[in-house]
C-alpha cells in the first residue's frame, strides 16, 4: 500500500486555471455552438461598454459576424473607447483571471477577468486560429495590432505577430476572433442579445452586421453617459465571519475602532466604539489578535447598531426615465398600449455588497395575449440569455400573484400569461452569479425579496392603468349615452310643457364629474402633429399641472400657443392648467420636426396638483420627476356662475379655451 501511495503522489501536480477551463469550457458559456457564438459577441461587447463609460465617452459599437464555412464564424467588435496601452493588450485579451475589477467594489459589467480571454481560448481550441486585436489611444498617431493566443499551460499570452498600423479612428479598440459556432435567429440570438443591450444602455449606439449582411442599427435614445461609479469599502451588513477574520488579519490598523472605521463603509469612530462596547471587545485591542468568539460578537453587535444605508455612487442604476426611454426606443414597433412607470428601489446590502433592483413593465399592443409573459433579465446592464429557470429573477416573478394585477396565472403560480414584457435589472458591486458563464443570479434571499417588492410595486401601476383604461372605456360609453339621450329627453320634455330646451352642460358635468384628457399624435409631411384636449366635466373650476415627456428642442415654437412654465432636462415639460372652468375645453396643439416617425408614436401625459382618481387620460406623475420648485396657484377654484348666468373668466394670454357648445 505504501508504494501505491508514493506512485499516486508522483502524479499529483498543480493545474493551470486556463488548462482547467480549457477542459471545462461549458462552465464559461461554450456548452453549445449557438451559445458559444453569442458568448463570443457578449464578452467583448461588455468590455467595450465598460471602457467607454470609464472614459466618459458615448459608446459607438460595431458588431460584425461573418460566416467562414458551415460551422466557423468570424466575430469582430469595434468601439470608440479610450483604447489599451500596448503593454497591457496581451494580458487583457489572453490571460485568464487578469484584470482590474475583481477586487473593486464598484458596479462593472466584467467582474472576474475571464470573459474575453475565454473567447480567445475557445477560438484557438476550435479553429486553431489566433485572435487579432487592434488598439489606439488618443495621444498616438498609429494603432498597435497583434495576433495572439493563450498558452493554457502557463496561463500567459503568446504574441504571434505584432505591428503598428494606420487606423482612421482617433481612439478605440477592435477585437476579431474565429470561432466554431452556429448562427440562429429567435429569442436566444445575437440580435436579441444586442436588442437587450440597447434597452438597458440607451446611451449606446450599436451597429450589427449579421452574416446575411443587412446592417441593423440601434440608435441611442439618450446623450447622457452614466456617471462613473466610485469604489467603496464593504458595507458591514451581511459580512461573513471568515471574511471578517481575514480582513482583521491583514489590516494595517492597530486598534479595533480604527479597523472598523477604515475597512468598512458607513462606520464612524462613534459607531465603531458602540459596536465594540456591545460586543464586549476592547476598542484598543489589535485586530489581528481578535478571537473567533469576539468576531461572532462583533457581527451580532453590527446587527443591533443603526448603520446608514450603503453609498449609492458605487452603483449605476439605469433610472426610471431612461428605462422608459430604452424600452420605447427598442420596442416601439410593438406599439404597446402602456409602459408602466418603472420602479427603482432603494439600495440594499447582501454579504457587504450594495445592490439596487429596477423593474419596468410593457403591456398590450402587438404582444400575444395567449403566451407567457416575456421576462427580460439584466445584471449590471448586461442581458441574461440562458438559465432562466435557475435565476432569482425568474423565481421572484413566479412567486408574485399576478392575478391581483390583471394578468392570467394558471394555478396561481409560475410565469403569468398575457400581453406583457417584464424587465428586471439588478445592479450591484458584485452580482452573485450561479456560474462563471454569468447567465443566472443566485437565489440570495435579500435579492429575491427586493425583486419581488419591485415587481409588486410596478405591477400596481399596471393594475392602476388597467383600472383606468376600463374606467375610461365605461366613462366614454356613459358619456356617449348621456350626450345622446339627455338632449332627446330635454327636447321632448320641452315640447310637452311648451318651454324652450334648457342648457344641459351643467347637468352633464354633474353626471360625468371627471376631467377628461384626449390626446393624439399624427405624422404628416415629416412632422408630428400633437393634440391634447382637456375637458372639464366637473361642477367646479380646476387648477393643476399637465406634464409631458417629449423632445422639447424639436418643438416648432410657432405652433406652440400655450407656453410651458418649466422645461427640465430638455424633455420634461410642464404646463400650468389654470382656472379651467366647468364645461370648458383647453386645447394644446403643437408640431415636432426633425424626429423620426418611429421615435415618437404616443404622448406620455401626467398630472399633479389634482386628485388623479378624477382624471381620465393621464397618469399620476412618476417619482423621478423633481417638482419641489413647482406649486399650484393658490387662487383656488373660480366661483361658479349661478345656473343660467354667463360667467366671465380671464385666462392667461396664449391659452386657447374653447367653450362647450352643448
Amino acid at each position: 500500500m505504501s508504494s501505491i501511495a508514493h506512485e499516486l503522489a508522483k502524479k499529483q501536480k498543480e493545474i493551470s486555471v486556463s488548462e482547467f477551463f480549457e477542459k471545462n469550457k461549458q462552465i464559461l458559456g461554450f456548452d453549445s455552438l449557438t451559445r458559444a457564438l453569442i458568448t463570443s459577441v457578449k464578452e467583448p461587447v461588455d468590455n467595450s461598454l465598460d471602457a467607454c463609460e470609464d472614459a466618459g465617452v458615448l459608446p459607438e459599437l460595431l458588431v460584425r459576424v461573418e460566416k467562414i464555412d458551415e460551422k466557423e464564424y468570424r466575430v469582430t467588435v469595434e468601439d470608440n473607447g479610450p483604447g489599451i496601452v500596448k503593454k497591457q493588450v496581451p494580458n487583457v485579451f489572453a490571460r485568464l483571471l487578469y484584470g482590474s475589477r475583481f477586487h473593486t467594489r464598484a458596479q462593472r459589467r466584467g467582474q472576474q477577468g475571464i470573459g474575453v480571454s475565454a473567447v480567445v481560448m475557445y477560438g484557438q481550441l476550435t479553429t486553431g486560429k489566433a485572435a487579432r486585436v487592434r488598439s489606439k489611444i488618443s495621444d498616438e498617431e498609429v494603432a498597435y495590432e497583434c495576433d495572439l493566443i493563450l498558452d493554457t499551460k502557463k496561463n500567459r499570452p503568446d504574441v504571434i505577430k505584432e505591428d503598428f498600423v494606420i487606423w482612421d479612428r482617433p481612439h478605440g479598440t477592435s477585437f476579431q476572433i474565429n470561432v466554431k459556432g452556429k448562427y440562429i435567429g429567435g429569442k436566444q440570438s445575437i440580435f436579441e442579445y444586442l436588442k437587450g443591450v440597447a434597452i438597458v444602455n440607451p446611451h449606446a449606439k450599436i451597429t450589427f452586421i449579421p452574416p446575411e449582411g443587412n446592417a441593423v442599427v440601434f440608435e441611442r435614445a439618450s446623450d447622457i453617459v452614466p456617471p462613473p461609479t466610485k469604489e467603496i469599502k464593504p458595507h458591514p451588513e451581511g459580512v461573513e465571519l471568515g471574511e471578517l477574520l481575514s480582513m482583521a488579519k491583514y489590516t494595517e490598523s492597530n486598534k479595533m475602532t480604527s479597523f472598523l472605521n477604515t475597512e468598512f463603509s458607513r462606520i464612524s469612530y462613534r459607531v465603531a466604539r458602540d459596536i465594540c462596547e456591545l460586543a464586549g471587545v476592547p476598542p484598543e485591542q489589535r485586530p489581528d489578535k481578535m478571537r473567533l468568539e469576539q468576531a461572532g460578537a462583533i457581527l451580532e453587535a453590527i446587527k443591533k447598531v443603526k448603520i446608514m444605508s450603503p453609498d449609492t455612487d458605487c452603483l449605476s442604476p439605469i433610472g426610471e426615465t431612461l428605462i422608459r426611454k430604452g424600452l420605447k426606443n427598442v420596442l416601439g414597433q410593438l406599439k404597446a398600449d402602456f409602459y408602466a412607470p418603472p420602479i427603482t428601489r432603494e439600495p440594499k446590502v447582501y454579504a457587504g455588497n450594495p445592490f439596487v433592483v429596477e423593474v419596468g413593465i410593457v403591456y398590450g399592443g402587438g404582444l400575444n395575449r395567449e403566451e407567457q409573459v416575456q421576462i427580460l433579465r439584466f445584471a449590471n446592464r448586461v442581458p441574461l440569455m440562458y438559465q432562466q429557470g435557475a435565476c432569482a429573477i425568474t423565481q421572484a416573478v413566479e412567486a408574485v400573484d399576478w392575478r391581483r394585477y390583471g394578468l392570467e396565472q394558471r394555478g396561481g403560480q409560475g410565469i403569468p400569461f398575457g400581453p406583457a414584457i417584464v424587465l428586471v435589472h439588478v445592479a450591484s458591486t458584485k452580482i452573485p452569479f450561479t456560474s462563471e458563464s454569468k447567465e443566472a443570479i443566485a437565489n440570495i434571499p435579500e435579492i429575491k425579496e427586493e425583486i419581488e417588492l419591485a415587481l409588486k410595486a410596478c405591477a400596481r401601476r399596471l393594475k392602476t392603468h388597467l383600472n383606468k383604461a376600463e374606467k375610461k372605456s365605461k366613462t366614454r360609453v356613459k358619456f356617449e349615452i348621456v350626450q345622446d339621450i339627455i338632449p332627446m329627453i330635454a327636447q321632448k320634455a320641452a315640447k310637452i310643457v311648451g318651454k324652450p330646451v334648457p342648457k344641459l352642460a351643467g347637468t352633464i358635468t354633474k353626471i360625468m364629474n371627471v376631467v377628461w384628457i384626449d390626446d393624439e399624435v399624427k405624422f404628416e409631411k415629416n412632422r408630428h402633429h400633437i393634440s391634447v384636449k382637456i375637458y372639464n366635466y366637473t361642477p367646479k373650476s380646476q387648477n393643476f399641472h399637465l406634464h409631458m415627456l417629449l423632445p422639447y428642442d424639436k418643438v416648432d415654437q410657432k405652433t406652440l400657443k400655450m407656453q410651458p412654465i418649466e422645461v427640465r432636462e430638455a424633455n420634461k415639460v410642464t404646463w400650468d392648467v389654470k382656472r379651467l372652468s366647468s364645461t370648458d375645453i383647453l386645447e394644446l396643439n403643437f408640431d415636432l420636426h426633425g424626429v423620426p416617425q418611429e421615435q415618437y408614436d404616443q404622448n406620455e401625459l401626467y398630472v399633479s396638483g389634482i386628485d388623479s382618481a378624477s382624471v381620465i387620460g393621464a397618469e399620476v406623475l412618476p417619482g423621478d420627476w423633481d417638482l419641489e420648485h413647482l406649486r399650484i396657484t393658490e387662487e383656488g377654484p373660480a366661483e361658479e356662475p349661478e345656473e343660467g348666468e354667463e360667467g366671465e373668466i380671464d385666462y392667461d394670454e396664449g391659452v386657447e379655451v374653447v367653450k362647450d357648445e352643448e
